[in-house]
């Protein structure tokens, strides 16, 4: 269990309770070292260092953490850009707004849809600000991503796969029939099969019509 950003160890003092290995990430040094004082040992290793230049354990494993809100997304594009790693599950409380952003199937939003083939994202629990000490902000919730049991594409095709979702998220939204230059044909026949309308934008794409089409686009393999 990697734990991001222990702090103060309110979460780091429940997982060593329930018998958890865990592997307690914090910057700060007089953080990190109170938590060596008050948790370090035994099952706990406390680590002090930036998780996003930290090296990933090289065994299979999970994170969690009360995150950091100004780095939420460099924090899940290091766990999931990687679809390689040995990371599980990851469960996150991180901003309310942005769990409906990420978690969402429509509408779509890039940066989801290049981890979506291969990590399920959910919203799993509202957390309004009032339950945090001192409170944020902001409302905050509970994103869970797991490992797909089958993923989507292979993780070969990833760099492929991540081209094509960036030539189909054209600046200007253009449809994208037009931000592909898909032959009409091939594109009308698709949007048919799929209920999609003529001049679907990207963001009303789910990841299976974006596998799908890569899949149409590239052909075998």
């Amino acid at each position: 269990m990697v734990e991001i950003g222990a702090g103060f160890g309110r979460l780091t003092a429940p997982l060593r309770a329930a018998g958890a290995r865990v592997v307690a990430v914090e910057i700060d040094p007089g953080l990190a070292e109170s938590l060596q004082r008050r948790h370090g040992g035994g099952r706990v290793a406390v680590v002090e260092a930036d998780f996003l230049t930290l090296a990933p354990p090289a065994e299979p494993h999970r994170a969690l953490g009360n995150v950091p809100f100004a780095i939420t997304t460099p924090i899940l594009r290091r766990l999931l850009d990687d679809p390689a790693s040995h990371l599980r599950r990851a469960d996150l409380i991180v901003p309310d707004t942005l769990v409906r952003k990420r978690a969402a199937t429509r509408p779509s939003t890039l940066l989801s849809l290049r981890w979506q083939p291969w990590w399920e994202l959910h919203a799993e629990r509202h957390l309004p600000a009032a339950c945090f000490d001192p409170p944020p902000r902001v409302d905050a919730a509970l994103l869970t991503v797991r490992r797909r049991r089958a993923a989507l594409l292979r993780m070969e095709q990833a760099a492929a796969y991540r081209s094509f979702l960036a030539d189909g998220f054209s600046r200007d939204a253009r449809p994208v029939r037009r931000s592909l230059g898909l032959p009409p044909r091939t594109w009308k026949r698709f949007a048919r099969g799929r209920g999609l309308p003529p001049d679907s934008r990207p963001y009303e794409l789910d990841v299976w019509d974006w596998v799908a089409l890569f899949g149409l686009v590239s052909g075998p393999g």
